[in-house]
């Protein structure tokens, strides 16, 4: 699978639209021109060939008028009405192209057969027959080239399949010249089989217009039914496998209208991670995705999974999760073989008990059943805040802050407390401060000497009604 064509948004804007546009009208032109020349000389002629080359270039001449169209209509942005954009009617223009071409060759072999069996017609080799299709060729390298050049820089299809159209005619019409060519031999050396060269070359081209008709059926069939580009999927869902924090890849589907790609992603994720990093994911999935079809519209889909190394403590929180709400501080404790878990949840302060202690209840009565070893789970309900608290900034009371450092003298795992700090807020005092701690020392024992140094300022300081205590190593210390 040759890789998209690769353009900004300078692409997407009137220049791109105008190279499209001009490009398609040159050819339209040029095939008015082709196919009047070609009607003329071969009704001057009698030749078969060149008449067959006129149809031919005739069925061209509306195909170039349904590509001008498509590529006008297909770069037209989405609208309520075309969700995808309208570039469809590209895929539409080449099925069109497809039974203009079918339709050539039955009325092609049809004369062709009845000039071969049935009845013989006499032609007339001039040089200006020579002349036209020689015009004719140079004109069709001419265009097949410059729509080339314009299909591969936008990847656009119909302007495609004209390239390809008008490269086939290239040759077809090298052979019609050779079938005059071989007419005039045969009749300068009295070869009479020679005269038949003229009808064999116009089955000839035949032939290659049915070649062109089938490679453009099958592409334009793909397009319609919205085959994914081949390999493209493989492709996608390999490279998925090295974005970090992505369990699976559960489903890629992939469909094409004109020259843009739209991308289904479906991945599992951790159940208990945040909306947040799924987010940070599927940004990366997309940027995954552009790496393999540059230009694809991507839609992710984020799906939750259970990971195979959850342990019990995860699964307690993928439960809490799945409820929207925040647990804190579990701990499960095996007492005789029996787990028992004990869990901090914060839920709205505005919130009625009775309605806070079902939703617990509920929770709790899930959490056994997705987790059977537990046997008992006892829930703190904290209330979180949802409103802005008025209070003010305390003078600094040495004394108890004399009385702070003390108490954290204690605890030999503190290497310095400072930056206290004293508020009054609805008639509570709270007070916080940075303690220092090895570098080294585990966050679990961080936790526990915090907790019992709050605990300590406390029962030292009645009159606190809230410790906030800020860790940090001693390598961050900015005394």
């Amino acid at each position: 699978m040759g890789a998209p064509a690769i353009f900004g948004p300078e692409f997407s804007s009137q220049a791109m639209r105008a190279e499209k546009r001009s490009v398609a009208m040159n050819s339209l032109i040029a095939a008015l021109a082709i196919t009047t020349l070609k009607i003329i000389v071969g009704l001057g002629t009698g030749s078969l060939g060149i008449l067959s080359e006129a149809a031919h270039s005739g069925l061209d001449l509306i195909a170039a008028a349904v590509t001008l169209f498509s590529v006008r209509v297909s770069d037209k942005p989405a609208d309520a009405d075309h969700q995808y954009g309208h570039g469809k009617i590209e895929n539409f223009s080449a099925f069109i192209e497809t039974g203009l071409l079918l339709l050539t060759c039955a009325v092609i072999v049809y004369e062709a057969c009845k000039r071969l069996f049935f009845h013989h017609v006499a032609i007339e080799p001039t040089l200006i027959a020579f002349s036209v299709m020689f015009v004719s060729m140079a004109v069709d390298f001419w265009r097949s080239r410059a729509l080339g050049k314009i299909a591969a820089k936008y990847d656009s299809q119909a302007l495609q399949a004209d390239a390809l159209h008008f490269s086939t005619d290239i040759w077809s019409s090298g052979v019609v010249a050779l079938g005059l060519l071989l007419v005039l031999v045969g009749r300068r050396l009295q070869i009479p089989w020679l005269a038949e060269a003229d009808p064999t070359a116009a089955l000839f081209v035949a032939g290659v217009i049915i070649l062109v008709s089938a490679r453009l059926a099958l592409k334009t069939i793909d397009a319609l039914l919205d085959t994914a580009p081949a390999g493209a999927r493989s492709k996608i869902i390999n490279a998925l496998r090295g974005v970090e924090g992505l369990l699976e890849v559960d489903r890629v589907r992939i469909r094409r209208a004109g020259n843009r790609y739209f991308a289904d992603v479906s991945v599992g994720l951790a159940r208990n991670v945040t909306f947040q990093k799924s987010g940070q994911v599927a940004d990366e999935v997309t940027r995954t995705v552009h790496q393999v079809l540059p230009n694809t519209d991507v839609v992710v889909h984020s799906i939750p999974r259970a990971p195979s190394a959850e342990n019990i403590f995860d699964r307690v929180r993928g439960v809490a999760t799945r409820h929207n709400v925040n647990v804190h501080d579990v701990s499960i404790q095996d007492l005789d073989g029996r787990l028992h878990v004990e869990q901090h949840l914060e839920m709205d302060e505005r919130l009625p008990l009775k309605d806070a202690h079902d939703q617990v209840t509920a929770l709790e009565e899930e959490i056994r059943q997705q987790v059977p070893e537990i046997a008992s789970i006892l829930t703190h309900i904290e209330s979180e805040p949802s409103t802005i608290e008025q209070g003010e900034q305390m003078q600094r009371d040495a004394q108890l802050e004399s009385r702070l450092k003390a108490v954290a003298h204690e605890f030999p795992e503190i290497l310095d407390m400072h930056d206290i700090e004293v508020k009054r807020v609805r008639d509570h005092l709270y007070v916080s401060c940075h303690c220092t701690f090895p570098d080294e020392l585990p966050l679990s024992r961080v936790h526990d000497a915090s907790t019992a140094l709050e605990i300590r300022f406390k029962q030292e300081a009645p009159e606190l009604f809230r410790v906030l205590i800020h860790p940090e190593p001693s390598t961050d210390n900015r005394r």
